[in-house]
């Protein structure tokens, strides 16, 4: 009887029934690997049988056979590979697989694939598969949330590597490597370019001395020009394939360099193996290089015919294909990405037009035909010929000479051969490529000397990004695919020897015991391709020969390699001009056909002679590089020359194009073997080039022929199964007893380890266990966990049998607790009922007997009230008939009356006529006879003389009484004030007695007799203040009176002279002039409303013209004007004050500024006089004062810089006692004031240079805090400069009415132009600080926010009763401490409140409040979303619950705050938070959460999902939600974004509120004290 060892007969337990492995498909040729589930399992003495049923079609079955001999022999390894648990099939790092085999490695990526997650770790490769669709991976968002991050703390990404390189880089000061390969069309230079922009974009703010970006995805111009290489290097270097529609066609190695502080500081590059021949030839659906079709699309109309370009379709070296135009490039647009990136660099316009006439020329170079039998023929008036060689700048006979002619140099004669047209298409096609190799290899020279760093000693570090073509295998192989190939063998060793170093360093750094791991080294294969007599060397041999061919190249490979490397060289069967070298990765078969020509890849002296002396400099330029380049290669590769007697010594070897490929390829990896080394490998997933479509089989071939295979094989040949002792107890502290992992005695986990392993696995070789880790051979993890599945199942069996009877027995004591319950209540019920009969009894005869008193009382009720309305009846006739007969007696008393009256007013009539008419013709004598005195009395000058005295003395009269009338109204006024305020005073004594008499309201006598006394002398002021208001209505009927007589008088038709000439005529005319003049008097006085002032308090006008320290050409005097038109006028304004100043300014100070005159400075009204006895000093002359301040500006400034600002003692906020508004806003209003007064009194200058002085300090008082620090100073002066536009503003109003008024009265204004611009640049400055105060409060909150918000809102957990933990550890109390987040919610809340009563408590405009309090919690809610959707093994249900509680805080607070609206920024938060608790188990579940959280994108509900974090009690969601998910993604839709729009930091938008109409106040605290406050004041 066989037996089977301890590992194998561990390996064959493993399938159960139930369990689930992977079978290979011998049916379908599309899928490699099928899952199938264990039916059932047979093991006998001799062999095994395990049946298996297909997971996709449960009809089949699958049968596995093996004996026992033969599992002994390969230990297992032929039994079929384990499947991993669903929750595993989707992690991100291949190395965490429970099962790591072939298949299961095939299936996460296609898994996470289809959930369009296009990238995996597999250790330290990052595999890259190309989903041919825009993916919203690259963003500057993106780039920002990648950096700084260590690996695995976010998703794979290329991001990630090269962020890790960059941090190695910078912690160990190494050079760094970043490895991309795959095969074309897989992505490797999207992925190298992207590696690019992430180094030349990603802003490292934690590195000292690196430079800042200035704002988000911000460059330097290095940084810039970097990445305008990759334009430049596809349009040269890549063309359409039918893999790829931009496939390198070239390999190149950059290195970025950084110097100490890890700035970008320059670049350099290397190219290899340029694809020469893909310039003369193309295949079906491919392209020529891109830059071919650009400039044929987009060169413009004058180049295009100077260079005679035409379409493609013209072109021999385009049209060969047929194809000329990839879809969704616009090849016009490319051609401008180009030039710009070639300026970029620094190629000036000149040469890149003579760059585009190179191309032109071999364009045409291509249409050149050679034709003929034997000998080629070529036209000398060839149009293409004669266009190339002028384009060219060379002789168009000699071209066509040696293409058709072929020169044989011996040692004593030169012989000249014709060649046949073949020979000449292929000379021709030599010129092309030569020419075109060169000029793109000067390409690269002159953008690596541009983008060098010039400094010598700058550059530290570099990290190196090699795009390399990845391995290659058609139908016809040549020379290309043989150097890709064997470059990939080169790289190929690298990496296993790179993996091995790794593995053998982690192996030491644990401290076990290890053995050396044997691996496939390709190192015999790479010997025979680069060895001394190797396959290039042997090319090289066979090269130089004059009669070379490529069958003798042949023949000498099949006798050298047939027996030497018998495993790495085969010949082919069916042909003898082939080979076939056994790479790692798969047998390639080349065709020699063409080696020695492409190795060789000539040009005939004479063509090359003719190219150096061409006219076109920069032809020759280009050559000189390449020749320098070609002899620097020679002496490289060339062997030391040997001498053998008297022969001369030998010629220097031209190098060929494999030795150059070989050398090149050796220091790269020289360069490479000195870095530290990161890899992407990026996979083609299927060839047709769509979208989301995997292809098994095609990427199990990449996966092997990028090695990722081979480092699992490395893997499993050791210990590839690695666990941390913390997670290895949590995982398998089941398998053993409780006494070793009880919580309450605080277990040794190191010891708990031991004891799993020493009671599951008995043989020691299958495990180590190392310092941190333990380390498991292939399949024991297997074994443990079928330990543990079985483990508990005994645990849940006994779980169930307890439950059950402890199920059993509760439910038979509810049942007798049922029957008891019911008989009680069954005798309730009945008592119950006994007892309702006695009470209805009782009811009843209370009812009775209160209804039977009720009747009675209502009979009763019946009676009385029908004896009442009888009575009624009988008393209503009586008074009817009474009141009749008054009536009849009253009417005709009152008849009588009328009758009585007409009569006597009858007779009254008819006299008084009589007695008027007979006084009408008296009177009527009696005035004839007085016109006739007065006629005659008129005509003497006596008599006008004494009437215009009477007149003028009636006027003065008037003047006199309404001056009175006007005088006794002000007493009377004032009086009235003095009453109205004692009455006041009076009426708060008795409401404050009142209050008091009511405490006291049986209080002593003496207390009512003083309210008393008080109430009689509150009805005496009453009654005085009545009678004032009385006295004051009556003055002012006398002077409406005074005025209707005045107007009267006025209004008196003029006295008729007579013109006949009298001796006093002379007197009478000026009579007339007088009385002229009082009338103006008298007009002018009822204008005024009040006495005359004298007229000399405005004798001199007032300057309200704004001056600056420059004088302007435009202004008289030397004046400035400056300033916009106001933009907003405030309705309100007043007269100004203090313009009876104006006579006082006599100095030459005064005089020399330009001023507001007025035309009548007599006539001026006077302005607002309740300010002048306030500027009174005690002599009565306040303005030599004022004048004096003024001339000293460094000491008023000081004062009002230090007093007002600097010194300001700032009241701190307070909510229970909010300062009031004068306490806020005073420093405004002082400051406001005295500039205003200084334009009163003409210094218009000066206060030009003190608004902008005060100005400036504000800001740079507000700009030195920073912090929260800045949360009061910022608060305060952005509501004080507010104020202080508000007041400017009105100010301009009370000017410009005061303009107004005096233009309407005819008095011209001279300067206000010049007031209206210093008004305007004011307003626009005051403008400017509101912003930039604005602009640094908000960037320093939201810098100090921006640190809170995720620890905060996404970390805190405030909810009790729902903690979670990082890990779903069962021993999270003893394997981890308790790390609470930075920040917690309320300090969250406690700084917006601080933030809210600062703005609240210094009055700032509610409008500003609300602008800024949403941009802070947008900020909050955009970060705290990003980076949610950004977090891995983080979002569960518990953690959302706690960020949704965390949210309605902050809703609450802004709900609070009168904020509810801004809440709408946390929305998208809100919803992520939904989604993470919604169940997730079914597509109609899925649809409900497309329904809820309307507001996210398809992508970001499909991150979300996918970074769900499942919880062990909890299942997983499964692989066709995900894919249904990640359908609903649509690379098309713009709007599809992952990642919000980042609130900027450093810009805050800000629009200033409209200004208010305010009233100056002179509040002044008493600690602040200064001589320009208190003169203004």
């Amino acid at each position: 009887m066989e037996t089977l060892s301890q590992p194998v007969q561990q390996a064959v337990d493993v399938f159960t029934k139930g369990i689930k492995a992977w079978i290979r498909d011998e049916v379908d040729s599309e899928e490699a690997w099928m899952s199938a589930t264990v039916l059932s399992k047979e093991v006998t003495d001799t062999g095994v049988k395990i049946v298996f049923q297909n997971d996709e079609d449960e009809s089949r079955e699958h049968v596995w056979e093996s004996s026992l001999t033969l599992l002994e022999k390969n230990q297992g390894s032929e039994l079929p590979p384990l499947r991993n648990p669903p929750k595993m099939e989707n992690t991100d790092d291949l190395t965490n697989l429970s099962y790591l085999n072939e298949p299961s490695v095939l299936n996460t990526i296609r898994t996470r694939y289809m959930q369009h997650n296009i990238y995996t770790y597999s250790g330290i490769v990052l595999i890259a598969a190309n989903p041919f669709a825009r993916v919203q991976l690259y963003e500057p968002d993106i780039i920002q949330q990648y950096s700084g991050r260590r690996r695995g703390e976010l998703e794979p990404h290329l991001f990630a590597i090269a962020e890790d390189a960059y941090r190695q880089m910078i912690r160990e000061q190494q050079n760094q490597t970043i490895v991309v390969s795959g095969e074309s069309g897989a992505g490797k230079t999207v992925s190298a370019k992207y590696i690019m922009r992430y180094f030349a974009t990603a802003d490292d703010k934690d590195a000292v001395g690196k430079a800042v970006k200035e704002t988000s995805g911000g460059m330097t111009e290095v940084e810039e020009q970097i990445l305008a290489t990759n334009p430049i290097m596809e349009a040269f270097g890549n063309a359409k394939t039918t893999r790829n529609d931009n496939s390198s066609r070239f390999g190149k190695y950059i290195e970025i360099q950084f110097d100490k502080q890890c700035n970008i500081v320059g670049a350099k590059i290397r190219t290899y193996l340029l694809e020469r021949s893909r310039l003369i030839f193309q295949p079906e659906t491919e392209r020529n290089y891109h830059i071919f079709y650009q400039l044929c699309a987009g060169i413009p109309l004058s180049e295009r015919k100077e260079f005679e370009l035409k379409d493609w379709t013209k072109f021999h070296y385009l049209n060969q294909s047929g194809t000329g135009t990839v879809p969704g490039v616009n090849d016009a647009e490319e051609f401008e990405l180009t030039k710009n990136s070639l300026s970029m660099v620094g190629i000036s316009l000149q040469t890149q037009w003579q760059i585009f006439r190179l191309l032109a020329a071999l364009l045409h170079i291509g249409n050149i035909e050679v034709s003929g039998r034997t000998d080629a023929v070529l036209k000398d008036d060839d149009p293409s010929l004669v266009t190339a060689t002028k384009l060219l700048g060379i002789k168009a006979s000699e071209f066509r000479k040696w293409i058709v002619k072929r020169q044989i140099v011996t040692r004593s004669d030169k012989i000249v051969k014709n060649l046949s047209p073949a020979q000449g298409l292929v000379v021709r096609d030599s010129v092309a490529k030569y020419i075109y190799a060169n000029l793109f290899e000067w390409l690269v020279s002159v953008v690596n000397e541009s983008l060098s760093c010039q400094e010598p000693g700058l550059v530290n570090t570099f990290i190196g990004v090699l795009d390399i073509y990845g391995f290659e295998h058609f139908k016809k192989n040549s020379f290309e695919q043989f150097c890709i190939n064997y470059a990939n063998e080169k790289l190929q060793q690298q990496f296993n020897q790179h993996v091995f170093k790794l593995e053998q360093e982690e192996y030491v750094k644990e401290k076990i015991d290890w053995q050396f791991i044997e691996f496939s080294d390709n190192q015999k294969c790479i010997e025979m391709i680069e060895s001394r007599m190797g396959i290039l060397s042997l090319l090289d041999e066979e090269s130089r020969l004059p009669s070379g061919t490529d069958q003798g190249f042949c023949d000498k490979l099949f006798s050298n390699f047939t027996t030497t490397y018998k495993g790495y060289f085969k010949k082919p069967r069916f042909s003898n001009s082939a080979f076939t070298v056994v790479h790692y990765a798969h047998e390639v078969q080349y065709e020699a056909e063409g080696f020695l020509d492409k190795n060789k890849d000539t040009v005939p002296d004479e063509h090359l002679a003719l190219l150096q002396n061409a006219q076109s400099e920069f032809l020759v330029e280009m050559l000189q590089t390449a020749t320098a380049a070609a002899a620097e290669a020679a002496a490289a590769s060339a062997p030391p020359a040997k001498t053998n007697g008297p022969k001369r010594m030998n010629a220097a070897k031209k190098p060929t194009l494999g030795s150059i490929f070989k050398l090149s390829l050796i220091s790269l990896m020289d360069t490479i073997g000195q870095t530290n080394v990161h890899y992407i490998r990026c996979i083609k997933p299927n060839e047709a080039k769509v979208q989301w479509v995997f292809e098994p089989n095609m990427v199990l071939a990449q996966l092997r022929a990028c090695g990722v295979l081979e480092t699992i094989r490395i893997s499993c040949a050791g210990y590839p199964s690695r666990w941390a002792f913390e997670d290895f107890a949590d995982r398998y502290y089941a398998l053993v007893s409780s006494e070793y992992w009880d919580p309450n005695k605080s277990p040794d986990i190191r010891k708990l380890c031991d004891v799993i392993l020493d009671q599951s696995i008995q043989d020691k070789d299958k495990y180590q266990i190392g310092l941190t880790k333990i380390f498991f051979r292939a399949g024991q993890l297997a074994y443990m966990e079928k330990l543990r599945a079985d483990r508990w199942n005994e645990c849940v069996v006994l779980l169930q049998k307890n439950m059950r009877r402890f199920i059993t027995r509760i439910r038979y004591l509810r049942t007798k607790d049922l029957a008891q319950r019911l008989q009680q209540v069954a005798r309730k019920k009945v008592g119950q009922r006994k007892l309702e009969l006695l009470r209805q009894e009782r009811a009843v005869i209370t009812i009775q007997k209160y209804a039977r008193g009720f009747l009675a009382r209502k009979q009763m009720e019946r009676r009385r009230q029908f004896v009442v309305l009888l009575q009624a009846a009988c008393r209503g006739m009586l008074a009817r008939k009474s009141f009749g007969s008054f009536r009849e007696n009253n009417a005709a008393t009152q008849i009588q009356r009328l009758v009585r009256g007409w009569m006597a007013r009858k007779r009254y009539l008819a006299q008084r006529d009589h007695i008027i008419a007979i006084q009408t013709c008296i009177r009527r004598r009696q005035a004839r006879q007085a016109l006739v005195n007065l006629r005659q009395e008129a005509r003497s000058a006596t008599h006008l003389k004494e009437v215009s005295y009477k007149l003028e003395n009636k006027v003065v009269e008037l003047t006199q009484n309404l001056t009175a009338q006007k005088d006794e109204k002000k007493a009377l006024q004032r009086q009235t004030t003095l009453l109205e305020t004692e009455i006041q005073s009076w009426k708060e004594k008795h409401e404050k007695l009142e209050s008091k008499m009511q405490t006291l309201a049986h209080g002593s006598s003496s207390v009512q007799e003083e309210l008393d006394a008080l109430r009689t002398s509150h009805d005496t002021l009453k009654q005085e203040h009545e009678d004032t208001l009385a006295k004051v209505e009556e003055q002012d009927k006398e002077i409406a009176r005074l005025t209707a007589e005045v107007t009267r008088l006025r209004q008196q038709p003029p006295l008729k002279v007579s013109t006949q000439p009298t001796p006093k005529d002379e007197d009478v005319a000026e009579l007339k002039n007088q009385i002229a003049a009082l009338k103006a008097q008298l007009a002018q006085s009822l204008k005024t409303g009040g006495p005359r002032r004298q007229a000399s308090l405005n004798a001199y006008g007032r300057n309200l013209s704004p001056q600056r320290m420059s004088p302007s050409p435009t202004t008289p005097g030397g004046g400035n004007r400056r300033g916009i038109s106001p933009e907003r006028v405030s309705p309100r304004g007043r007269s100004p004050t203090g313009a009876n100043m104006a006579p006082f300014r006599r100095n030459s100070l005064t005089e020399s500024k330009p001023q507001m005159i007025y035309a009548e400075p007599d006539q001026i009204r006077p302005m607002s006089i309740d300010h002048i006895d306030t500027l009174r000093d005690v002599n009565g002359n306040p303005e030599e004062a004022i004048h004096a301040i003024l001339h000293d500006e460094q000491i008023l400034e000081d004062e009002i810089l230090e007093g007002l600002i600097r010194s300001l003692k700032i009241i701190p906020p307070n909510a229970q006692n909010p300062p009031s508004h004068k306490e806020v806003v005073f420093p405004a209003h002082i400051i406001g004031l005295g500039v205003t007064q200084m334009w009163r009194f003409g210094y218009l200058a000066e206060s030009e240079r003190l608004i902008f002085t005060v100005m400036d300090t504000i800001q740079k008082h507000c700009l030195s805090f920073g912090g929260e620090d800045t949360i009061i100073p910022s608060a305060f002066w952005l509501s004080n400069t507010h104020e202080l536009l508000s007041l400017v503003c009105s100010t301009e109003q009370e000017l410009e009415r005061e303009m107004h008024f005096n233009a309407v009265h005819g008095r011209r204004a001279v300067g206000w132009h010049d007031f209206e611009k210093l008004v305007s640049t004011v307003k626009f400055e005051l403008q400017c600080l509101e912003d930039n105060l604005y602009h640094h409060w908000m960037t320093e909150l939201k810098q100090r926010l921006s640190k809170m918000a995720v620890p905060a809102i996404i970390e805190s957990q405030s909810l009790p009763g729902f903690i979670a933990t990082d890990t779903n550890r069962f021993f999270n109390k003893i394997l981890s401490g308790s790390s609470q987040p930075a920040f917690s919610m309320d300090d969250l809340l406690n700084f917006l409140n601080r933030v809210y009563r600062a703005m609240k408590c210094y009055n700032v405009e509610p409008f500003v409040m609300e602008q800024g309090l949403t941009e802070l919690l947008k900020l909050i809610g955009v970060t705290a979303f990003n980076d949610l959707v950004m977090r891995r093994n983080f979002n569960s249900w518990k953690r959302a619950m706690q960020i949704q509680y965390n949210i309605t805080r902050l809703e609450e607070w802004c709900k609070l705050h009168e904020m509810a609206e801004a809440t709408l920024q946390l929305e998208h938060l809100m919803q992520a938070a939904k989604l993470l608790q919604l169940k997730k188990s079914s597509l109609e579940d899925i649809k409900i959460i497309y329904d809820v959280c309307w507001l996210l994108t398809p992508t970001q509900v499909q991150k979300l999902i996918q970074n769900y974090n499942v919880a062990d009690y909890e299942d997983p969601i499964s692989n066709d939600i995900l894919s249904a998910v990640a359908s609903r993604v649509s690379s098309s839709d713009s709007n599809d974004i992952l990642l919000l729009d980042n609130v900027s930091l450093d810009d805050s938008p800000y629009e200033v509120p409209e200004p208010q109409l305010v009233v100056a106040n002179t509040y002044l605290p008493s600690y602040v004290s200064s001589s320009f406050t208190l003169f203004f004041l």
